[in-house]
């Protein structure tokens, strides 16, 4: 296909619109992902005043510009995916011995009774598994001599 001069600076400006269009883009998300951050660290600095807090408040402090600083370079994964972080504990679950390893996906998958919160300390899972054992038929008696 022959394209003229025209042509081809016509396509040069379009592609040199869609670029100037997808950075402004950027730059207009920017400033609302740094207004979120600036809003979250305020709201975290209040926690760590107030003391509610399950941390002392040196290291929440350290933890809520951390996170500030992060969510600056957009590498803060507030939202990490429930998917991503469930196949990252079934994961954990591959170095169990196999007799272990379908008890450990099911705490993971919190198929069992879920109890606590990370402010309290901890988090429990809890799986019970119900085997049960049929025993074997008695061995038979040996006949009576006569």
């Amino acid at each position: 296909m022959n394209s003229t001069p025209s042509m081809r600076r016509s396509t040069l400006a379009l592609c040199a619109a869609i670029g100037l269009l997808a950075a402004s883009a950027a730059q207009a998300a920017a400033p609302t992902a740094s207004l979120d951050a600036q809003a979250r660290y305020k709201k975290e600095v209040e926690v760590c005043n107030t003391g509610k807090s399950n941390q002392d408040r040196a290291t929440c402090m350290r933890e809520a510009n951390n996170a500030l600083d992060e969510a600056k370079r957009q590498r803060l994964d507030n939202g990490q995916s429930k998917t991503e972080l469930r196949a990252n504990a079934l994961a954990r679950c591959d170095v169990q011995p196999a007799a272990d390893r379908e008890a450990c996906k099911a705490r993971a998958r919190s198929d069992g009774i879920v109890s606590g919160t990370p402010a309290a300390g901890g988090v429990l899972r809890e799986h019970v598994e119900v085997e049960t054992i049929v025993p074997a038929a008695p061995a038979p008696m040996p006949a009576k001599p006569e």
